[in-house]
């Protein structure tokens, strides 16, 4: 492994050193042609500042490939049972998931669950 890439690896925090600070999509495909995960960073592509204002990090699992989290890839497939599809998953800031599907999330329904979230609300006040 380059020095660079296990630097900038180690350099992120795990899903458990996010937990209270942000929130996580996890976004799991199972190669990086995969269509849906394609539609899925289109989406987040236009929804960049409503992702930082939402205090939310995306994290990649594409095949054996971690990218916006230190954690390894089967560690995370094991704990959020990743199927070998497209899957895309919503955890709250308390580590619990909010919302799972088989296909990408649109962002109208990302905006919605977390702006209902009891510490969205209570950050808005």
């Amino acid at each position: 492994m380059p020095i660079l890439l296990a630097i900038a690896l180690a350099a992120s925090p795990t899903l458990a050193q996010m937990r209270w600070d942000r929130r996580v999509l996890i976004v799991a495909a199972p190669a990086p042609q995969d269509p849906e995960l394609a539609e899925q960073r289109r989406i987040l592509d236009n929804w960049t500042a409503k992702r930082d204002e939402r205090d939310l990090a995306v994290v990649e699992i594409v095949g054996d490939q971690v990218r916006g989290a230190g954690d390894s890839a089967p560690a995370l497939r094991r704990k959020f049972r990743l199927p070998a599809t497209f899957t895309a998953i919503l955890i709250g800031k308390d580590g619990g998931e909010k919302l799972r599907s088989a296909h990408p999330f649109p962002a109208v329904v990302l905006e919605r669950t977390i702006d209902a979230m009891p510490m969205r609300r209570a950050g808005r006040r």
